[in-house]
């Protein structure tokens, strides 16, 4: 997992050079976001492809051909990443792992959340789901013309998903203060992060306001940018020790949860910096 995703990384800095070398201050940020979006589909295909027998159980049993679908999907996953990355076809592979997202929640995740009478674990996953979705359809927009077919409504739908999905997050860490920040999960704070729960409350903070001016698309790509650019900060700081420490330990399942943590949160920068790419700059109507 983590080797597909430091062989994206370079691949990606490497297409994406000239784009940072012109960009000027916090909009260095917004140019990220592609290469947070391509590094966790990367450590996830090869998650498929490496662990298709196990993946394979998560496929409903009415379907034929899951060990197919598990080896399918991985591979789907390391072609999307590889599109966004190189900035090739990313109007399709944008799209279709929208649509393949928005599958996953129909078949999987939404069913889970009905029969779980309640959990809030199980609905922040389905709100997870779609925010990637939303991502998928943003990364879309940014590779197609101005006056091409559906973009507006594809960048709208994104843009209300994306707003949904911080709000939905930010509420649950003023409700519930004590897990790991941005996405809303189980694990809880590690102990060695200081003020651990005002970090819940400021990301809270973070995720109500931005999803609010998003959500009225007042200041949407400055919204998105700051909110990116803090959770790509707790990637860094919070989740990336997180990470070295799961590595260390024997047990291959703490290595996998701390990978998966890891490259989910990545994922989701990559999603609200992939709306902060996409929107239009102050001033300007989206065509």
């Amino acid at each position: 997992m983590s080797s597909a995703g430091v062989v994206l990384l370079v691949i990606a800095l490497w297409s994406k050079k000239q784009d940072l070398s012109r960009a000027r201050g916090i909009d260095r940020i917004v140019y990220l976001g592609g290469l947070c979006f391509a590094i966790p589909l990367a450590a996830f295909g090869a998650e498929h492809l490496s662990g298709a027998r196990f993946i394979m159980e998560l496929v409903p049993a009415y379907m034929p051909w899951r060990l197919f679908i598990a080896y399918f999907v991985g591979v789907a996953l390391i072609a999307a990443s590889l599109s966004i990355a190189t900035r090739v076809g990313v109007r399709w592979s944008g799209l279709l792992f929208g649509i393949m997202m928005v599958l996953f929640v129909a078949m999987i995740h939404f069913p889970g959340a009905l029969a779980s009478h309640g959990d809030r674990f199980s609905w922040t996953i389905v709100f997870r789901e779609m925010g990637f979705a939303a991502g998928g359809w943003l990364l879309a927009t940014t590779a197609m013309a101005d006056q091409a077919s559906g973009k507006r409504v594809l960048y709208t739908v994104g843009r209300l998903l994306v707003a949904v999905v911080a709000i939905s997050f930010g509420v649950q860490f003023f409700l519930h203060p004590t897990g790991v920040p941005v996405i809303p999960l189980q694990k809880p704070m590690p102990a060695w992060v200081p003020a651990g729960v005002l970090v819940d409350y400021v990301t809270g903070a973070f995720l109500v306001v931005a999803g609010i001016l998003i959500l009225l698309d007042r200041r949407t790509r400055a919204a998105a940018t700051y909110l990116g650019s803090w959770v790509l900060l707790l990637v860094i700081v919070v989740y990336g020790p997180i990470l070295v420490i799961s590595l260390l330990n024997p047990s291959t399942a703490v290595k996998v949860e701390g990978l998966n943590y890891f490259f989910d949160t990545l994922l989701y920068a990559g999603e609200v910096l992939a709306l902060a790419g996409a929107a239009p700059r102050a001033g300007v109507t989206p065509a």
